[in-house]
């Protein structure tokens, strides 16, 4: 067996693992807890959040951490290392292709600032989407990808903006919080609104993100990159109905 063939296939099974462990999470938090959490009464939630949360988060923030670095590892065997990102292989721009890349694994650095600028959800969102727009013409336009390159480097910078909001705004505000319910005191507002607005907006970049997973499969988009966005806005439509769907859910 050719031993690239079987890395190949151990890193996609491991990141198609770690990424179920890490949305799966993601979803509970967002969809079941979020609703849940708020029917505990503040002795309740001083025995459940300090033995809950760490091992709910555990779980998440690891499982995001292996999904982002087998997501890199393959992007580099699947496509850099071939050259299959680009629509024509024969007349690639490398330089153009390796600075797109590094855009996408820097987009947290952009996206981070411009999301704490801005108060209103729905002009983040329009701001976001905006933001991906110019990613999916400038991959397509400037970096000569094709559809397999456009979708796994689009979902390389929403992965690393999730991941790099997990381990650089979500955790480190959780361990904040559960501190402070586990002492009995009332977390920090700032926190865990914090922590709540990156998750949420991990909820929304998880569709979409689980597209570009799978995009290589998608042949009936091949040759329509601006299908991308179509996707995003449909995944966003999902997420926003689910959200509204598990605040109806009752206990029996």
């Amino acid at each position: 067996m050719d031993a690239r063939n079987l890395i190949e296939s151990l890193f996609r099974w491991i990141h198609v693992v770690a990424g179920i462990l890490w949305i799966g999470q993601l979803w509970f938090f967002n969809w079941v807890n979020s609703n849940f959490a708020p029917t505990m009464d503040a002795e309740t939630k001083k025995k459940v959040v300090p033995e809950l949360m760490p091992r709910a988060l555990y779980l998440f923030r690891w499982g995001a951490a292996w999904t982002w670095v087998t997501g890199l590892l393959l992007l580099g065997l699947v496509y850099h290392a071939t050259g299959l990102q680009f629509a024509d292989p024969g007349s690639k721009n490398a330089m153009a292709g390796g600075i797109l890349t590094l855009v996408a694994l820097l987009a947290f650095g952009i996206y981070d600032p411009v999301m704490k600028a801005i108060a209103k959800p729905e002009v983040q969102a329009a701001v976001g989407f905006a933001g991906i727009l110019v990613l999916v013409w400038a991959f397509a336009s400037v970096g000569g990808f094709g559809w397999r390159g456009t979708a796994i480097h689009l979902g390389t910078a929403l992965g690393t903006i999730m991941a790099a909001n997990v381990w650089m705004r979500i955790w480190p505000a959780q361990r904040k919080i559960i501190a402070a319910t586990k002492n009995g005191e009332k977390p920090d507002p700032a926190l865990v609104a914090q922590a709540g607005l990156r998750s949420k907006h991990n909820t929304y970049l998880s569709v979409p993100l689980l597209f570009t997973m799978l995009a290589q499969h998608a042949t009936w988009a091949a040759g329509y990159v601006w299908a991308l966005p179509v996707v995003v806005l449909a995944g966003w439509g999902f997420v926003f109905w689910m959200y509204g769907k598990a605040a109806k859910v009752k206990g029996l």
